[in-house]
């Protein structure tokens, strides 16, 4: 990584909206897949080892920052994890995703939800932020993150994965008393769970709202606002904390209603347009089709330029994809991305 520090000062001044001489970047789900050094220590051990181990866990979180040079690390863990300790049984079944073995059916199983100590349940996350910036030194910072309320009830009503999500719409509207109980208790967890990783050394943390671009602005109003609102508000206070959401461009005015220093936009708007809909008060992040990364290089150039040329220099950006690395992204067209953004200066 060198000994240059610059990285840390750049992503955190973004967070910041301080100006910076370049945009920082990095990448969502930099840590995985697409890597074969994951890929030759994932043959070894199941996902939930990984995340509970936390040697392993830091190696692979350190692993995109030493090989691609990014502007920040992701730590690598999984949105699901603070299912066990509330009582949720879960495992990863191969080219299915998460499936839940007890699923949230009925009011009496929102009431046997336990809300968690994070410290004394999901340590092993806590453990693997503090190695990995042992390792760091100083020079890269840390995102920690969570998934938010909403999209955490979704994999618990759902039992996992889903296609039209009407089982969380019908509990939504059907129980409303035990839908507002059941986002209490996941706000609760998840705040707790987010300062306990920037009190572990995360210099920033992400929300992710994976599923909220299923909801219509009434029911996201309604359902879900007040429960995210209330997390994005009081982690700001502690440090900085990105909104991410994904399908969300006609609802992006209540995104940034509900909150987040930094808001996270997916491709399907352009980013001038989205940060006018947000506000210039707060920063923004993506805006890349993470399928771009499998054009060719010139095309993918192209689509890089344009959008840090949308983006126009407005102290606050942070150069991302709309959505996750595809499993068969090649590592050089990552890395052809973060020089691209690093010595992009804008036309005048």
């Amino acid at each position: 990584m060198g000994s240059d520090k610059r990285t840390e000062s750049l992503f955190l001044s973004a967070c910041r909206l301080n100006p910076t001489s370049a945009a920082p970047v990095w990448f969502m789900r930099q840590a995985g897949r697409y890597l074969p050094e994951y890929r030759r220590i994932r043959e070894k051990y199941d996902l939930l080892t990984l995340c509970k181990t936390p040697e392993l866990a830091a190696e692979i979180t350190l692993q995109p920052v030493r090989i691609l040079e990014v502007d920040a690390a992701i730590l690598f863990a999984d949105l699901l994890l603070p299912f066990s300790p509330m009582g949720i049984e879960f495992q990863f079944e191969k080219n299915e995703g998460p499936v839940i073995k007890n699923p949230i059916q009925t009011p009496q199983d929102v009431d046997s939800l336990r809300v968690f100590n994070p410290e004394e349940n999901l340590g092993f996350v806590l453990e693997t932020i503090q190695i990995v910036n042992k390792e760091l030194k100083g020079e890269a910072p840390l995102i920690g993150f969570a998934g938010a309320p909403f999209t955490l009830a979704t994999y618990l009503i759902e039992g996992g994965h889903s296609r039209n999500f009407l089982k969380t719409h019908e509990f939504m509207y059907h129980e409303p008393e035990a839908w507002k109980e059941l986002m209490e208790k996941l706000s609760k967890i998840v705040i707790h769970f987010l300062k306990a990783q920037l009190n572990s050394g995360a210099s920033a943390v992400q929300l992710f709202d994976s599923w909220a671009g299923i909801l219509s602005p009434d029911d996201y109003q309604k359902f879900v606002l007040p429960y995210s609102s209330k997390i994005l508000h009081d982690i700001s206070k502690k440090g900085p904390i990105i909104h991410f959401s994904t399908g969300t461009s006609g609802i992006l005015d209540l995104i940034s209603q509900a909150g987040g220093t930094v808001i996270g936009i997916d491709w399907r708007i352009p980013i001038d347009t989205a940060w006018k809909i947000i506000g210039y008060n707060k920063g923004i992040q993506g805006n890349l089709n993470p399928a771009a990364l499998l054009a060719d290089s010139k095309n993918l150039k192209k689509q890089v330029e344009s959008i840090l040329e949308k983006a126009g220099g407005r102290p606050g950006y942070i150069f991302n994809l709309g959505h996750g690395v595809f499993p068969n992204t090649p590592v050089d067209q990552l890395k052809r991305v973060v020089e691209w953004v690093k010595s992009y200066r804008r036309s005048t």
